[in-house]
């Protein structure tokens, strides 16, 4: 990292994850002049090494913005596994099912590691000739007449017209900025296991709902996969502690019989944490990503809303730059909130429909969520419908 006091930019991304370096890559190619500041680059792709622990269901819309910045053929190049249906259950008897067939497509989405697409995109940022200053966190940022002073961990200062906070859910940028956050914590948490398959998953995503939480499967590469496991937080410790052989044990016990036989590899887990800011943006300054939003990771929605965000922010800044206008001004970074706002609110309450709806154990509660998938099993156009938007269609 270099130590340039008083440097300038035009916008500064503080965090370089999968939603910052996206958005760095598009404000890039429309000519802005960028600067990325992260506390540690991704590691470099290695095909030998199992898959990363955290895995993102990348939707169609999400996969288009990608092709776009030109980092899609990176992926490709690394690893993506493409699910051509999804399928979610309670009952046996009342199975919802997606397919991509339905909407002319040839894949729903792609799963793909998390490092490998911050990996791609780092790789499109320095074609793009992106100012990296990595390891580098901001200790301090302060309102200028134009724009904000930040002061970086080392004593180092630079100058911008915009800071885009993509620096994740406990964002530093926004608490410095003093912009609060609604939200709760859920009942659950949720565990991540990578597992060897003793046959190959398939090119289908399930999750299928229990009185403790749901249970889900990411089909991966070869006879990879990444099983999702919902349930109370004190279950969770407990399955955490747990050496892999005990592990396996438990998920032939509780995952649903069509998982066969798996090994588990690696495990990981984490709280589940609805927030949402107050605000996305003050003069000169907007959030994007987990920074402004956190949701239920029930359908895996939360890394395609953040790529949501940053396809309306790179078109706000670019048709009010194209027009003359002052872009990093207010009134222009409004109309980014107002088109994402809503969109991420229904995001998070359908999700929070679905959580409390089949979390809750009550008898008539059970069969009227059954008889609801039932029915949008054969609901024709409006399951198309809720697919496209779930998608970003």
């Amino acid at each position: 990292m270099t130590n340039n006091q008083h440097a300038a930019t035009e916008v500064t991304l503080v965090g370089g994850g999968m939603v910052g370096a996206a958005l760095a890559c598009g404000l890039a190619l429309q000519g802005f002049e960028v600067t990325v500041i992260e506390t540690e680059a991704p590691p470099d792709f290695d095909r030998a090494q199992p898959p990363d622990l955290r895995i993102s269901a990348i939707g169609a819309a999400s996969v288009d913005l990608l092709r776009e910045l030109d980092a899609w053929q990176s992926v490709l190049a690394m690893r993506a596994f493409p699910y051509t249906r999804l399928e979610t259950w309670e009952w046996q008897s009342a199975h919802l099912a997606f397919d991509a067939q339905s909407l002319g497509l040839p894949a729903l989405g792609y799963m793909v590691e998390n490092n490998v697409l911050q990996r791609a995109l780092w790789q499109r940022m320095t074609q793009l000739k992106v100012r990296v200053i990595s390891p580098a966190s901001v200790a301090m940022l302060a309102r200028l007449e134009q724009g904000w002073m930040l002061t970086l961990d080392d004593g180092s200062q630079l100058q911008t017209q915009l800071v885009v906070a993509a620096d994740g859910a406990n964002s530093r940028v926004r608490q410095l900025a003093g912009i609060g956050i609604q939200g709760w914590q859920y009942a659950q948490s949720c565990m991540l296991i990578s597992v060897r398959c003793e046959q190959p998953p398939g090119m289908a995503t399930w999750q299928q709902f229990t009185p403790q939480g749901p249970r889900a499967l990411l089909p991966l590469f070869d006879n990879w996969a990444s099983l999702v496991w919902y349930d109370a937080p004190a279950r969770i410790r407990q399955l955490q502690a747990m050496s892999m052989a005990q592990l396996e044990k438990e998920i032939q016990r509780e995952f649903p019989d069509r998982l066969g036989k798996v090994t588990p590899l690696a495990a990981g887990s984490f709280p589940l944490v609805r927030r949402h800011a107050k605000r996305y943006v003050l003069p000169g300054l907007a959030l994007v990503g987990d920074a402004a939003h956190t949701i239920n990771p029930l359908a895996g929605q939360g890394v395609n809303l953040g790529y949501r965000d940053v396809n309306a922010l790179i078109d706000v800044l670019s048709n009010a730059r194209n027009s003359g206008q002052a872009w990093s001004s207010d009134a222009v970074l409004q109309r980014y909130e107002r088109r994402r706002r809503y969109d991420n609110l229904l995001m998070q309450s359908s999700m929070d429909l679905f959580y409390l709806a089949f979390s809750n154990r009550s008898g008539p509660l059970r069969i009227a969520r059954n008889l609801g998938l039932l029915a949008a099993e054969h609901s024709g156009v409006l399951k198309r419908q809720a697919l496209k938007y779930a998608l970003g269609l």
